[in-house]
């Protein structure tokens, strides 16, 4: 593990109870989330801290230092799913990573009638 890693680490623990919870997260409502997802290889339940943009049923997640990150890469090739905590209130969706030189932004579909994998 790379010092950022080490770092980034613990500011996440830091500031995951803060974006969480409903009170507190108002400072940054319409900025930060948390998202939740599956790691592809690891198996484990994730929960980040992540600065986003939204654009309709959409949201973008810039990551920064991709190439010094890996948490991204669990959204390569077709995708995955996750949960975003949106108003206080758990939105899933599905989302893809995209590199476009050296930026990678990770790109959030929350409508369920689009959403691959969903039946309705």
């Amino acid at each position: 593990m790379t010092l950022l890693q080490r770092v980034a680490r613990i500011v996440n623990l830091a500031v995951l109870p803060i974006v969480s919870s409903p009170r507190l997260n108002r400072m940054s409502a319409g900025r930060m989330t948390v998202v939740r997802y599956t790691g592809r290889r690891s198996g484990r339940a994730v929960a980040l801290p992540v600065a986003y943009r939204a654009e309709h049923e959409r949201l973008i997640i810039d990551v920064a230092l991709p190439d010094k990150k890996a948490w991204w890469r669990n959204f390569t090739g077709s995708g995955a799913p996750l949960t975003v905590m949106l108003d206080g209130v758990e939105r899933s969706g599905h989302a893809v990573a995209v590199r476009d030189g050296g930026q990678v932004r990770i790109e959030v579909d929350l409508s369920p009638s689009e959403t691959p994998g969903h039946r309705g």
